[in-house]
C-alpha cells in the first residue's frame, strides 16, 4: 500500500496490470509538478464535448498513454479498461469474444471514461441504462491527488455513485472494471412509420416493456413522419447492408421496412454521417464519398471541422457576407418521462426549426442505485431528444434564447438535460437540478483545495 503526501493510505489496484501502475506513477509525478495554484486539466487534442472552453494557461495532464484495453474475461463477462480507450477500440477487443459493452455511445472516438464521467445512451438504454450503470470499479485520480479505486459498497461508495455528470471536476477515471453482454453475429432491424405523436410514444413505451427487442430508437422527420427503429440479435441474415462509405444510414430509414446489419455496423450506423450532420460539410452526394472513402468518412474527422469553424468563425463570417441572420447553435441531447414526450415534441416542433430529431428510450437498470448527480426515477421510461444544428435569429434576439426555452421547458416537464453542451441555467438554478448539496459534499472530500474546476464553472461558465 502506498501512503500519499497526506499521510492517507491509497486503494491500489493489485499487480495484475503492471505497465497501467507504471502510467498512473508516471501521471502523478505530473500533477506534483503543475504549481498548486494552476488549475488542473487533461492535456487531450480531442473532445466529444460541444461547449467551448476558455483557453488554459499552464500544461494539462498527458494521459494519452491510458488507451489500453487490459484485460476481456469470457468467463466473467467483464473487462478492464483504461480511461482513454475509445468505444471503437474496445468494441474490437470484445467483439472477438462474442461480447459487447452494455451500452455502446454512438460515436467511435467517445472514451470509456468520458462516456462514465459525462454520461452516454444508446439503443441498448432502455434495458441497459446508461454507461455508468454497468461500471463495477473505478480507478480515479482525486483532485487531492490520491490514487483511489471506487466501487458500490467500499469507503468511497460516495465518489462512485456520484462520479457519474461531474464532467472530470471530482477527478479522472484511470481505470475501469465493466460488465459485457453476449451478441450474436448480426442485427435484424425493423423501421415502423408512425404518423402522430401520441400513438408513436404509446408503440415506444410497448416495445420497451415487451421484452421482444435488443435496441429501441427512433428517428422524427416531420409531426406526421416518426419512425420507430426496432432491433434484435440473430445468427443469421439473408443479406447485410453497408453504411460505412456511399449509402446513408438515416437516409435507409424512409425507404426501407428491414434491414440487416452486421453487429459492429450496427454499433458504428450513426458515426459514418455523425447521424445526419455531415450534410453540413456537403459528403452526403456521392462524387465527395467516391473521393473521401471510408476513412475520412467518420465523426472524429467532421468534429475537427467544427473545431477549426469555432477558432476562425468561418460560419459567421459567411453568414455576415451572404446578409443573412446570425445562427445560435443548438446541440443538445434531453430526456422527459415517456408520459410528457409527446408533448416536449409538439413544443420542440412549434418553437425550434431543426429536423430530423434522434429518439432513444431510458430505463435505469434494476438494483436501486442512486446516481445523485443526474438523478432518474428508477421506475420511469425517459425518452432522450438528441437535436444537433443552428437556428437563425431574429433581430434582437440575443444568442442563447432558443436553448434557455429547451432548458425551461424540459425542467417543466420534469426532465434532465446532459452537459455535454452549452448550457444557460442561473447558478441557483442549476445546482438545484444537479444536486448540489451532494456535490459540494463530495468536492469537500476529494477536491478540498479546489485544484479542478467547479461543475457549474465548467459546464455554464465554460471556464
Amino acid at each position: 500500500m502506498t501512503i500519499d503526501q497526506a499521510g492517507v493510505p491509497e486503494a491500489r489496484p493489485g499487480p495484475a496490470f503492471p505497465e497501467h501502475e507504471a502510467r498512473v506513477d508516471d501521471l502523478r509525478r505530473q500533477l506534483t509538478a503543475i504549481s498548486g495554484e494552476a488549475t488542473v486539466r487533461l492535456a487531450k487534442r480531442t473532445s466529444n464535448l460541444f461547449r467551448s472552453r476558455a483557453a488554459a494557461k499552464h500544461p494539462g495532464l498527458d494521459v494519452s498513454g491510458f488507451t489500453h484495453v487490459l484485460r476481456v474475461d469470457p468467463e466473467t463477462r467483464t473487462a478492464d479498461v483504461e480511461g482513454m480507450v475509445t468505444y471503437e477500440q474496445l468494441v474490437d477487443a470484445t467483439l472477438p469474444h462474442g461480447l459487447m459493452p452494455l451500452v455502446v455511445p454512438q460515436l467511435k472516438t467517445i472514451t470509456l471514461g468520458g462516456a462514465v464521467t459525462g454520461l452516454g445512451i444508446e439503443s441498448s438504454s432502455f434495458r441497459n441504462g446508461m454507461p455508468h450503470e454497468s461500471v463495477l470499479e473505478l480507478e480515479i485520480l482525486t483532485g487531492d491527488g490520491r490514487i483511489v479505486v471506487a466501487t458500490p459498497d467500499n469507503e468511497h461508495a460516495a465518489l462512485f455513485r456520484g462520479f457519474p455528470n461531474s464532467y472530470g471536476t471530482l477527478g479522472y477515471a484511470l481505470r475501469l472494471k465493466i460488465v459485457l453482454e453476449p451478441v450474436k453475429p448480426f442485427v435484424e432491424l425493423r423501421h415502423v412509420r408512425y404518423h402522430d405523436r401520441d400513438s408513436y410514444f404509446r408503440a415506444l413505451a410497448e416495445a420497451c416493456d415487451s421484452g421482444e427487442h435488443d435496441f429501441v430508437d427512433g428517428t422524427v422527420f416531420g409531426p406526421d413522419e416518426l419512425y420507430l427503429t426496432l432491433a434484435s440479435f440473430t445468427d443469421t441474415a439473408p443479406a447485410t447492408s453497408d453504411y460505412t462509405w456511399l449509402d446513408i444510414y438515416y437516409r435507409s430509414i424512409r425507404t426501407r421496412r428491414t434491414d440487416h446489419l452486421t453487429v459492429r455496423d450496427y454499433l458504428w450506423r450513426w458515426d459514418t454521417d455523425w447521424f445526419w450532420c455531415s450534410r453540413a460539410f456537403g459528403v452526403q452526394h456521392r462524387l465527395p464519398r467516391l473521393l473521401l472513402g471510408r476513412r475520412f468518412l467518420r465523426s472524429s474527422v467532421y468534429w475537427k471541422a467544427v473545431a477549426l469553424d469555432r477558432r476562425f468563425k468561418i460560419a459567421q463570417r459567411l453568414l455576415k457576407l451572404r446578409r443573412l441572420p446570425p445562427e445560435e447553435t443548438i446541440v443538445q441531447d434531453i430526456e422527459v418521462p415517456v408520459g410528457r414526450a409527446a408533448e416536449f415534441l409538439e413544443f420542440f416542433e412549434r418553437e425550434i426549426p431543426i429536423s430530423p430529431v434522434w429518439v432513444c428510450p431510458l430505463r435505469q437498470r434494476p438494483g436501486g442505485v442512486r446516481w445523485p448527480l443526474y438523478e432518474l426515477d428508477p421506475d420511469a421510461l425517459y425518452v432522450n431528444f438528441g437535436f444537433w444544428s443552428a437556428v437563425p435569429l431574429d433581430p434582437g434576439e440575443r444568442d442563447g434564447v432558443h436553448n434557455r426555452m429547451i432548458e425551461a421547458e424540459v425542467t417543466r416537464l420534469g426532465g434532465h438535460k446532459s452537459l455535454y453542451s452549452d448550457s444557460f441555467y442561473a447558478e441557483d438554478e442549476f445546482w438545484r437540478l444537479y444536486n448540489g448539496e451532494t456535490y459540494r459534499e463530495l468536492k469537500r472530500t476529494y477536491d478540498p483545495d479546489e485544484r479542478l474546476l467547479g461543475l457549474y464553472e465548467k459546464c455554464v461558465r465554460r471556464r
